[in-house]
């Protein structure tokens, strides 16, 4: 079996396998976007039984549930440890942290929004980096090299913010800016 040799070639592999387009990289995003809001459906579910006594919103909890957990699925088909949970709890927490983002740029007050999108963002890459074996060590035989990454950078030119953090977060926001791409066709 052939090794592979950059993220690139790893993503288009992965995609090529399950998608029926194979040049299309958005429908993981997507559904990750879906899944963030199926958990945000069960939360609003648990809080509207609380708030008005009507468990009928409480017996919709289970149908969500199982949506959400079918479609996490497609994404983490095998974990180890707590990964599923942990992926979960990215999910949800970029989420979160996205919508107190807008509201405070609703407010008027855009450093905390931008502070706020660049932390879901943040936790976003953690969920693609702990699903690809970035954050692990188990880097499901990806080989990641400079020239790679400056190659696909130059493809996808995605403004990188001044303030970014150097490290591990800074590499894998720029992995997720750079191959898990919704733009590509």
């Amino acid at each position: 079996m052939k090794k592979i040799e950059s993220v690139q070639e790893f993503v288009e592999k992965l995609d090529a396998a399950k998608k029926v387009n194979p040049k299309d990289l958005s429908s993981d995003q997507d559904l990750t976007i879906g899944i963030m809001n199926l958990i945000s459906i069960e939360e609003h579910l648990m809080f509207s039984g609380a708030k008005t006594g009507k468990t009928e919103f409480y017996d919709l909890i289970n149908e969500v549930r199982e949506m959400r957990k079918n479609a996490m699925l497609k994404i983490i088909p095998s974990y180890e440890g707590e990964v599923w949970c942990i992926s979960k709890h990215l999910l949800a927490a970029s989420m979160r942290v996205f919508e107190v983002g807008t509201k405070a740029l609703s407010a008027g007050d855009k450093q905390t929004a931008y502070d706020l999108f660049d932390q879901s963002y943040g936790l976003y890459c953690m969920f693609w980096g702990l699903n690809m074996g970035m954050l692990t060590g188990d880097k499901k035989d990806v080989k990641v090299s400079k020239k790679s990454v400056a190659v696909k950078e130059t493809i996808v030119a995605a403004p990188v913010a001044k303030s970014e953090e150097k490290g591990g977060m800074s590499k894998l926001k720029s992995w997720v800016r750079n191959a898990v791409n919704c733009c590509i066709e």
